[in-house]
């Protein structure tokens, strides 16, 4: 350790004096709650429940966040001292930062016509911590949302502010693209995030590693369903068997990733939501076509991508040319 950095002990101590302080006080939703916002949210998701529609709709509980968000532009009134959290953490190396959970209490529902706002308090900072990551604190803010000036809901978001574990290299470090690899560069490069294997999507991994793309199906409704669940959403049932998805499909909405810069990921690169054939959707990569050319409708087309020697993951070629 260098002169200049400050020991472990003390930097907690500055950061936990934080605990307690505003993040955000008398924050004005920049609209009030509204059936627009509810349908495209609905839409999006997936969402048919006639609650979110009608003369009497709500909102959907989980939109709670969404009508506190400021957009790019972001809020005004944010307070100083989540500013200078930030800029402690950054200082002393902690410059990544990643969304790990969060937490929301629903206390009433949201109707169109609400008029949202909230205070934020920097509710806690853990102590370092080491995750496969890197090196860390985690920061939980609290927000109190309130409609026509009583309280709706609470939402707890944490993140990790961290020092990553291996950083990737710089850019003029990196191999060309257009480079062919090598078992040797092949062997040296990150590996991709391994998805969690259980028991409930155990067949759908099957699948894959058999260039198979499967949909489960209910046994009593025949309603289809992915990602794989051990119940039907619409009846219940835990009665199910697959189809195979014909790998036909267009783009139903997308992002394109820039940041954080995470090892084994070259950003910026296009994440679909991808409506299948069937009428199910899936998120995975579009390849084969620049990220900023990636547009809603195109059509695209499965194919399975080999990461390395273990995995093997569903992507979506643009052009949907079998």
């Amino acid at each position: 350790m260098s002169g200049t950095e400050t020991p472990p002990d003390e930097l907690y101590e500055r950061l936990a004096a934080y605990e307690g302080r505003s993040a955000a006080t008398a924050g004005v939703g920049r609209d009030p709650v509204n059936l627009p916002m509810i349908r495209h949210w609905c839409e999006a998701m997936g969402d048919a429940h006639p609650a979110y529609e009608g003369p009497g709709a709500v909102a959907p509980p989980t939109m709670l966040q969404a009508w506190t968000m400021g957009g790019l532009s972001g809020h005004a009134g944010r307070s100083e001292a989540y500013d200078e959290l930030s800029a402690l953490l950054d200082g002393a190396g902690y410059t990544s930062v990643v969304a790990t959970d969060c937490e929301q209490e629903y206390l009433r529902p949201l109707r169109p016509g609400d008029a949202i706002t909230f205070d934020a308090v920097i509710e806690s900072v853990s102590p370092r911590k080491t995750t496969k990551l890197g090196t860390g604190h985690f920061v939980t803010t609290r927000m109190d949302v309130l409609a026509d000036g009583e309280l709706a809901g609470t939402h707890r978001f944490r993140i990790l502010k961290y020092a990553p574990a291996g950083r990737p290299p710089k850019p003029e470090q990196r191999a060309s693209k257009h480079e062919q690899r090598t078992p040797e560069t092949a062997a040296a490069a990150p590996r991709r995030p391994r998805p969690v294997v259980n028991r409930d999507n155990a067949g759908f991994w099957e699948g894959v590693a058999a260039h198979r793309l499967l949909i489960q199906r209910c046994g009593d409704c025949a309603s289809l369903r992915l990602p794989w669940l051990p119940g039907c959403a619409e009846c219940g049932s835990p009665e199910w068997d697959t189809v195979e998805a014909s790998g036909a499909g267009t783009v139903y909405s997308y992002v394109v990733m820039h940041h954080p810069p995470f090892p084994a990921f070259d950003p910026p690169y296009a994440v679909g939501l991808v409506e299948l054939a069937e009428g199910v959707r899936i998120v995975s990569n579009v390849v084969g076509v620049p990220y900023d050319k990636v547009r809603i409708g195109m059509p695209v087309r499965l194919e399975f991508l080999r990461v390395d020697d273990e995995l093997e993951l569903p992507v979506f070629r643009a052009g949907g040319e079998g």
